[in-house]
């Protein structure tokens, strides 16, 4: 990769909040049926309780009309780096949004589309050069999406002005990080470029749309990027009943990557997941809890979907209002509560640390269970999946796990000093903890 050594550790410290986040994806458009920032914000503290702390905002920017698709277009079809979309509200409010979650202990992080931008943005006009173009001289996008036209990164111009754009950003509204969308497609040098400059102004959490299994050198840039390898591999294992040990590869493999510190993102559903290719449920049936439970206790973060504590079983659409269906009350309101709070609470699931060690745990069920220790000097996380569509009375055999644990979500005493069999219903899981 351009200019860019290649490292055991990435170059840039995580802020210390970093490691026990956890990331909620806004789609300000469905959320509500007004679609708004201040609707919004009647969320924020049912969200605060649920345990979110880091709100992730699709783009905020302006959408091109020009080639826009639907009624309402995609929101990654920029217009204007530098103004709000009306149709979400104003900068003064998302300013206000900013400042409230602030005072609720929340983080705030937004969208940023740096490979192209809409077909009608002002650079078109403004800066032709700022594009590739053509064998015909034609702005166009190598991707295939007919809405949005491709920047050209060897153009140091635009490098400028795309990271005086950002700096805008934390300036003006005081967010605290930035989701690169589509992270890849735009060079790794210009990100290591932008996050040197952005540091003088602010430090900031950045999470790329990149899977550090194909993409290695972008997270010696961002701290944290997608686990695709994962979610594709989790949906395949579902829906064609394949051998454990795929997933176990996986991970394995993950483990393997470098840098070593950096930080993956767990998750089931997201914008382009939900619309795209089902809901969790779709994909994943009566394993989609199970895999929630993995997401906030396995080494990284958890990334969820607005509406999955519904929980959410419909997909929304994409380029028209299509708003979510919330109740008086959120079914998996209090499941989440229990992990998001575990996660960002509990020192033995501190994401990407040498303080804390995960290890594999020996069953008699090898061949359906997963079952994994993280610890974190005496404070520990014992967890059992049941990744099988019957119910197992499953045995210990480690005796690397030993004491006694309270069972997070029934607050039932598992006792790992002598007897050492724990019953789980199909696809069940259980969490353990242990001190912290």
């Amino acid at each position: 990769m351009q200019g860019l050594k290649y490292l055991d550790a990435m170059s840039f410290p995580k802020l210390t909040w970093v490691h026990q986040t956890n990331v909620y994806e806004v789609n300000l458009r469905q959320y509500t049926p007004e679609g708004s920032l201040i609707a919004f914000m009647r969320h924020m503290p049912r969200l605060k309780e649920m345990g979110v702390h880091t709100l992730w905002f699709m783009p905020l920017t302006p959408i091109s009309k020009y080639k826009r698709k639907g009624t309402l277009g995609s929101y990654y079809a920029c217009a204007d780096y530098r103004s709000f979309n009306p149709e979400f509200g104003s900068m003064q409010e998302f300013k206000a949004l900013v400042q409230l979650a602030h005072e609720m202990n929340m983080k705030v992080i937004i969208d940023w589309v740096a490979n192209h931008t809409g077909a009608d943005h002002i650079w078109t006009t403004e800066h032709p050069a700022f594009y590739h173009v053509n064998e015909q001289g034609e702005f166009f996008d190598k991707n295939g999406w007919d809405d949005v036209y491709d920047l050209n990164y060897q153009h140091q111009p635009l490098r400028d002005e795309m990271i005086e754009c950002m700096k805008f950003w934390v300036k003006e509204t005081d967010i605290d990080g930035f989701r690169c969308d589509m992270a890849m497609l735009t060079p790794v040098d210009f990100w290591n470029e932008a996050r040197t400059a952005l540091d003088s102004v602010k430090k900031l959490f950045w999470l790329a749309e990149c899977d550090q299994w194909n993409e290695p050198a972008y997270l010696e840039v961002f701290d944290a990027a997608y686990t695709w390898r994962w979610m594709n591999t989790t949906r395949d294992y579902y829906q064609h009943a394949l051998p454990i040990h795929t997933l176990l590869d996986v991970l394995y493999g993950y483990n393997g990557l470098r840098p070593k510190n950096a930080i993956r993102a767990w998750f089931t559903s997201n914008h382009d997941e939900n619309t795209w290719n089902g809901t969790e449920y779709e994909k994943y049936g009566n394993m989609a809890k199970l895999l929630a439970v993995f997401s906030c206790t396995w080494n990284g973060i958890p990334l969820l979907y607005n509406g999955q504590e519904l929980p959410n079983h419909k997909r929304l659409s994409f380029f028209e209002k299509d708003p979510i269906e919330w109740n008086q009350y959120c079914e998996l309101h209090d499941f989440y509560k229990i992990l998001l709070t575990l996660h960002h609470q509990h020192p033995a699931l501190m994401a990407s640390t040498d303080m804390v060690h995960t290890h594999f745990a020996a069953t008699d069920h090898q061949d359906k269970v997963i079952g994994y220790l993280r610890k974190n000097g005496d404070a520990e996380v014992f967890v059992l999946l049941n990744l099988s569509p019957y119910p197992l009375e499953i045995t210990i055999y480690d005796h690397g796990i030993q004491g006694i644990f309270h069972e997070a979500f029934s607050g039932a005493i598992i006792d790992l000093t002598d007897r050492r069999l724990i019953t789980l219903d199909s696809w069940g899981y259980m969490v353990g903890v242990n001190k912290g």
